[in-house]
């Protein structure tokens, strides 16, 4: 069963990706978010010309030489694009044998914990500490995600004090309950990561993200050898030689690989593996609700060092507009603070065909 087609709908922000083999079969993937636009030229000139042909089924064979076929561009966008191939692969395996992805990898369907995840810096302590809230009552969470810091701030914060005043004011808001983990977004130097830090753990936080320049491994090493918290990162990260010196090295506590930027699902099991074996749970990054949070929720029904919950944004249509009618039915419900993966075949969600019919085209067609 040959790739004979591939074909990119695209806006701005979003790039969904068709698969269709010479039996006609076909299955959905995504690019990662972000000038999606510039990956689906990326898909189409360097990843297509390799992919054409190839046995559909043969998923770990073609993604394993993609980034060899182009070694001469090593980095995010080539990995970005091949995530767009290998998740619609995995779409298309699904459907074939009417089983969901989860179950394609050894898992199986269910409930996941989540956790709310903000990407607001300019909101005041209280008012996230009020939103929050109102997402517990409705919807029944009880770990919650926050900024703190500035991203790449150089120890600037958002605004002076930020920092300080929004950690105690979320614990007192929610109580002792509630699991809280902030996002630092390569936020500060070493030292001023661990004085934070040790404020995080006098106030109960438990999952410390990104403290320092992601690509320092070096200093993020000082701060989780200093902190008794968990120090988690790697979601830009989408070398597998970098992860496993990443991992290997122990830099982190908990990894966060994000399936789109590190290239597709296969790639991201191979990162877990590596983990699991150096006993570090997995708990990736999914910032959005395109299709890279129902990716993530499959993966980590599978995996044996998923760790405790799913990362679920909480950022409607005033942050992130160009994630609003992407679905014709949302597979996202939250019930007690959880998501489920269905039995559905594949990925169990279908792209709206009125977004389809706005969006930019482009395919790649194997010749005959």
């Amino acid at each position: 069963m040959k790739i004979a087609r591939i074909e990119s709908f695209t806006d701005r922000f979003v790039c969904f990706v068709r698969v269709t083999t010479d039996s006609g079969a076909s299955g959905w993937g995504q690019v990662a978010p972000y000038n999606a636009d510039i990956t689906a030229q990326v898909l189409h000139r360097q990843v297509a010309p390799h992919a054409l042909g190839a046995d559909a089924l043969d998923i770990a064979g073609l993604v394993d030489i993609l980034p060899e076929r182009e070694h001469k561009f090593p980095g995010s966008y080539v990995s970005r694009a091949i995530g767009g191939l290998d998740t619609a692969l995995w779409d298309l395996r699904g459907k074939l044998e009417g089983k969901p992805v989860c179950a394609l990898i050894g898992g199986t369907p269910g409930r996941i914990r989540t956790y709310a995840s903000s990407m607001k810096r300019d909101i005041t302590p209280a008012d996230e500490a009020e939103r929050f809230q109102r997402l517990r009552d409705r919807f029944g969470f009880d770990a919650f995600k926050f900024r703190v810091g500035a991203e790449c701030g150089r120890d600037i914060d958002e605004w002076p004090g930020r920092t300080e005043e929004i950690v105690p004011t979320i614990r007192k808001a929610l109580g002792d309950g509630a699991t809280l983990l902030v996002d630092a977004n390569s936020g500060f130097s070493p030292a001023r990561a661990i004085e934070v830090g040790h404020m995080l753990q006098d106030n109960g936080v438990v999952h410390y993200e990104e403290p320092c320049p992601y690509w320092n491994y070096e200093q993020t090493r000082q701060v989780r050898e200093a902190l008794d918290l968990d120090v988690t990162g790697g979601e830009q990260d989408c070398s597998l030689v970098d992860w496993r010196r990443m991992i290997e090295g122990h830099v982190v506590d908990v990894i966060q690989p994000d399936i789109c930027y590190l290239g597709g699902l296969l790639r991201t099991l191979k990162v877990a593996e590596i983990a699991a074996v150096n006993g570090i749970p997995c708990t990736p990054h999914a910032a959005n609700l395109s299709l890279v949070t129902l990716f993530t929720m499959h993966m980590l029904r599978a995996i044996p060092n998923a760790g405790p919950y799913l990362e679920f944004s909480i950022e409607g249509e005033d942050y992130y507009p160009w994630q609003e009618g992407l679905f014709v039915a949302s597979p996202y419900t939250i019930t007690e603070g959880h998501a489920e993966v269905t039995n559905a075949p594949g990925w169990g969600a279908d792209i709206s065909p009125e977004w389809l019919a706005k969006s930019s085209y482009q395919e790649s067609r194997l010749e005959t």
